[in-house]
């Protein structure tokens, strides 16, 4: 099992006042598990659709950097959860969280030189802070948990 193979705990409150919180408890085995690497994967699927546009597809190295980037994204979290470290996974985190903000930036250049609209830079635009906030929603976690990962015991 996987360092973060454990079991996490996700607090689901009933939509009905005055009842008790209840914790149910969801287990993380594979990284396809992870809700900030399906969005990740999400994001990566919407970059290569836009990446593939006309006046897009024929800047080669801005076409590139961004699909590097959003792939780099979902990979970091992929091999530092494979690593079996809390420290090595929230390094990886980490570098996937700073890819967010690469492909951020190369969306704003995306835009300035109208290879994508108002409304796909805005939609690329909420799911790179979307992703960044799972990502440091998670490295809080692992920082804050007892977890040491599989290779530890």
């Amino acid at each position: 099992m996987s360092k973060v193979g454990r079991l996490v705990a996700l607090k689901m409150q009933d939509a009905k006042p005055n009842l008790r919180k209840e914790t149910t408890m969801a287990k993380i085995e594979r990284f396809e598990d992870m809700l900030s690497w399906q969005k990740a994967r999400e994001l990566t699927r919407h970059v290569y659709k836009v990446s593939k546009q006309e006046d897009f597809v024929k800047d080669f190295e801005l076409r590139g950097q961004i699909r590097g980037a959003s792939i780099s994204i979902m990979s970091n979290i992929a091999e530092g959860f494979e690593r079996g470290g809390d420290k090595e996974f929230s390094q990886f985190l980490s570098t996937a969280k700073g890819s967010c903000g690469e492909v951020r930036s190369q969306l704003y250049v995306a835009l300035d030189e109208s290879y994508i609209s108002p409304v796909e830079f805005k939609e690329l635009h909420a799911g790179t802070v979307e992703v960044s906030r799972l990502i440091s929603g998670f490295m809080g976690y692992l920082r804050q948990s007892n977890l040491r990962g599989s290779k530890f015991k």
